[in-house]
């Protein structure tokens, strides 16, 4: 018991003492108060014109205009006052620095950086010469660093000076803003979790909050006043000229051939019609138009027997604040790309999975299979846009959809184990009131397949249908053996009267040809084969393997067709020449982009591991390597004789862009890489990682070697963009806390404690997506991630932005206002990863994440601009907002 009860007796006196201390502390806290707040009141009353007129303005910080008073200068989340040194505010201007960050640990006693985190070192994060409070006034001009000198006793009170002095600046603010007239200063209100910015009243900083992180960034030294920067929509505009990919991994029903000779399919949410350039077999060209009607990812299309009206159903998805966006299919005139019906909004769920137009009364009708767990079928007027009759199809996933050519009663369906036929009637009668019947295909002696993904109507009445065990079976209608325990009396029936072996692996398509003969495509052998009466293989031909297995046919002019294939690949040609690609893309989430500094091209890496130079002029690819690991990042060499590219393993490869050789492979720390960037002068390599670190090489005047050059150490996240000043001397980085640190590089690669020397810098490049010339491009309520990607064009006349919302913005540069507003473009069916201006800002490059798609947008200058159109008018229109 004895040995129970000691620990506690002596926790009691502890504690006492404990709170002991804790109330002198308060007390001599009080007290300090006290004394700000008696001297701040003291100089409310007696704010006259500085005495001592004479006084030399070298006393005024280093980097602060002279004329700079009463001056307030805010460091990280306090302000701090310095002495008055004219009656008059100072102006200040534009210049092309970005906004100043923090260094880590700039400032004393734990205060939040720039950035909104703490990393270790001392030094100032304001200008240097600030007064402190309690600070002999003959020290001015001397810049005070924090330093470790400090004994252990003095640091309390110092802690309590400066909390002392904070209390004081709010009423010099409260001052200061009766001297105006009583105006507020200009701020963009929202919560701790929202971004927001402050401007401040002495014109020195300002200040955005992302996810209650204060950041701030210091005015450049130009400036007299934000209200004269650039406040309205950006003089220049993009239009869709090129959309680089086709969504052939994961869909199906996504290649057609129209009456004017075009292609039409599909990737993210846009239709592209595509005509082909050259003969049969031989490269592309061409050029193409855009349906970009809607706002979420298009998954099935089906074209009308006019050859001119097309329907594109879509997926469901959420707009930037959360709400859903209902699936809806568009029917739509492929002439003049003008919306015709709308179908079936709020009437699916998921998505449309599949659909198909009646052919045998011209098209009237329209059936729809949705994603929902039911894959509800349904039957749509296309001309009144109402929907005539639905059931519930079955809870295995459904693949195609289809009206007999001969009769518009009967609709088929198939896909996981299953070929279902339906009789509808009803048709005419009042919307809705229309009966569907099904009957299942009997397979009988015949293994039943685990899939069946295609069918195709012979002119005969006999249907083909594909499966997963490579054969082409033949079903016909027949007469049900009674002798088949459950299934009764004699009754008309599909069944299967003829098979054949046509591929190793599943059949993803078949076609029929004008001339009655019957393409199928494998998927595991690559083959296209074309089979006669009976069933009887014609000719083949194989797909290369580097373009994966077949996924869709099409019959174009002559003996062409078209193939799209589960590799994102579009190809061209016949059977007897082979098959040349004319559309090519990634297959895998896109982030790495960089653009040539002298041509009109650009690379690509992602997560299919793919290394992709691109012909920005040709519109084609024209060079893909393997990476065999995920590429992330890229950068060219200011000569273009190579560029860099960093991988996820933190391994990073030197490529010549003429042989593909590597020419330099070496690896820093174990973490991926989430950028590199050559400096202007090509004379150095900047890799930023997620341990957190920029490593600096040497590099060779030709790019073609390089050695390890120096660390920069300080960052307390992982790196996320980074930029170059024009002189090449210094770097710029933002990291995953928001954090905006500058770098000495030449200097031995040292943290730069005090930011606000930086604000005038100028960039070569501006990548950050933290600064103050770019700070308003943040969205309201912006939880920091919204933004992914941010590139000047190389005029320094507009920013543009990718964001988390599918979206490409377009914003006047410098965008350092509040709430700027800006001209947005859609068409990405996922977050927007990437985006680059090419060499000359005739082009605008950007990545599509999850949808692997590559848009190429014309930069279109003021005088060029058209009236704004919605996207259904227009084949490649601005969604300007």
């Amino acid at each position: 018991m004895d040995g129970a009860a000691g620990p506690g007796a002596g926790t009691a006196p502890e504690a006492l003492r404990a709170l002991s201390r804790r109330l002198q502390a308060q007390e001599e806290e009080m007290e300090l108060v006290k004394a700000a707040l008696a001297e701040a009141l003291r100089l409310l009353r007696m704010r006259t014109p500085d005495r001592d007129g004479d006084r030399d303005s070298s006393l005024a910080p280093p980097g602060l205009p002279p004329h700079c008073s009463p001056a307030l200068v805010s460091r990280g989340t306090q302000t701090e006052p310095l002495e008055d040194s004219t009656p008059g505010p100072g102006p200040l201007s534009l210049s092309n620095g970005p906004p100043g960050p923090r260094a880590g640990g700039e400032v004393p006693g734990g205060a939040p950086s720039e950035g909104g985190s703490c990393s270790s070192g001392a030094g100032l994060p304001g200008p240097p010469g600030v007064l402190r409070p309690g600070q002999p006034s003959a020290r001015l001009d001397t810049p005070r660093r924090n330093s470790s000198s400090s004994s252990p006793s003095e640091r309390p009170r110092q802690k309590l000076s400066r909390k002392a002095a904070s209390s004081a600046n709010l009423l010099l603010r409260l001052g200061s803003t009766e001297s105006r007239g009583g105006r507020d200063p200009p701020s963009s209100p929202g919560g701790p979790g929202s971004r927001r910015s402050n401007y401040n009243l002495e014109g020195i900083s300002v200040k955005m909050f992302l996810r209650g992180r204060p950041i701030t960034m210091y005015i450049p030294s130009g400036i007299r006043s934000l209200e004269e920067l650039p406040s309205g929509l950006p003089p220049t505009t993009l239009n869709l000229d090129w959309v680089y990919g086709y969504r052939g991994r994961d869909s199906r029903s996504n290649l057609f051939v129209l009456r004017s000779g075009e292609v039409v399919y599909f990737i993210a949410c846009v239709v592209v019609l595509y005509r082909p350039g050259g003969g049969p077999g031989g490269p592309g060209g061409g050029g193409q138009r855009h349906y970009r009607g809607h706002t979420d990812c298009v998954r099935c299309l089906a074209v009308h027997p006019d050859g001119i009206r097309v329907a594109s159903g879509q997926t469901a998805g959420v707009d930037k604040d959360g709400k859903p966006l209902q699936p809806v299919v568009h029917i739509w005139d492929s002439e003049t790309l003008l919306k015709l019906q709308e179908l079936g909004l709020g009437a699916f769920e998921r998505g449309v999975g599949s659909l198909a137009f009646s052919v045998a009364d011209q098209g009237a009708f329209l059936c729809v299979v949705d994603d929902s767990n039911e894959h509800m079928l349904s039957v749509w007027d296309c001309g009144r846009g109402t929907k005539l009759a639905e059931i519930k199809s079955t809870n295995d996933s459904v693949l195609a959809v289809g009206f007999s050519p001969r009769d518009s009663s009967c609709i088929i369906t198939s896909g996981k184990s299953h070929v279902h036929f339906w009789n509808w009637s009803g048709g005419t009668g009042a919307p809705g009131n229309g009966v569907l019947a099904r009957k299942q295909g009997v397979f009988g002696k015949y293994k039943k397949p685990k899939f069946i993904p295609c069918f195709v109507f012979l002119p005969d009445g006999d249907i083909l249908t594909g499966d997963s065990e490579g054969n082409i079976l033949t079903w016909g209608r027949s007469l049900s053996d009674s002798r088949m325990p459950g299934r009764g009396g004699a009754k008309e029936t599909y069944g299967i009267v003829a098979q054949a072996r046509a591929h190793e692996g599943s059949i993803f398509a078949l076609c029929l040809r004008r001339d009655g003969t019957v393409l199928s495509g494998g998927g595991r052998d690559r083959r296209l084969v074309q089979w006669g009466q009976g069933l009887v293989a014609l000719q083949e031909a194989e797909i290369p393997e580097h373009f994966g297995a077949v996924r869709a046919i099409a019959e174009g002019p002559g003996s062409e067709l078209l193939v799209g294939t589960t590799k994102n690949a579009l190809l061209r040609g016949d059977l007897a020449q082979g098959f040349s690609p004319v559309i090519q893309g990634h297959t895998d989430e896109l982030w790495g982009l960089c653009t040539h500094p002298a041509q009109n091209c650009f690379l690509t890496c992602g997560h299919d591991r793919q290394l992709c130079l691109w012909d920005g002029e040709g519109h084609a690819l024209a060079w893909s390597l393997d990476l065999k690991e995920t590429g992330l990042c890229a950068d060219f060499h200011p000569s273009g004789a190579v560029v860099a590219v960093g991988l996820n393993t933190g391994r990073w490869l030197v490529l010549d862009t003429e042989t593909r050789e590597i020419v330099s492979d070496v690896t820093d720390g174990n973490e991926q890489l989430s950028v590199v960037r050559y400096s202007p002068d090509g004379l150095y390599l900047a890799i930023g990682s997620h341990d957190n670190t920029i490593y600096i090489y040497s590099v060779s005047s030709d790019g073609a070697k390089s050695s390890r050059f120096g660390r920069c150490v300080g960052h307390s996240s992982f790196i996320t963009h980074l930029d170059w000043s024009k002189d090449s001397n210094f770097i710029m980085s933002n990291s995953g806390d928001y954090e905006i640190l500058y770098w000495d590089v030449v200097g031995g690669c040292k943290l730069l404690r005090n930011r606000y020397e930086s604000r005038d810098r100028e960039w070569a490049t501006y990548t950050c997506v933290l600064g103050f010339h770019v700070y308003g491009v943040w969205p309201d309520g912006s939880d920091g991630t919204d933004i992914n990607s941010l590139c000047r064009s190389h005029n320094e006349r507009v920013v543009a932005v990718a964001d988390d919302f599918c979206k490409v913005h377009l914003f006047q540069y410098p965008c350092a206002r509040a709430k700027a507003p800006s001209r947005v473009f859609a068409g990405h069916g996922s977050h927007v990863t990437s985006v680059r201006f090419t060499h000359d800002d005739a082009y605008l490059v950007s990545l599509g994440g999850k949808d692997a798609s590559i848009f190429q947008w014309r930069v279109l200058g003021a005088g060029t601009v058209t009236p704004s159109r919605t996207p259904s008018l227009s084949p490649a229109s601005s969604l300007d907002v």
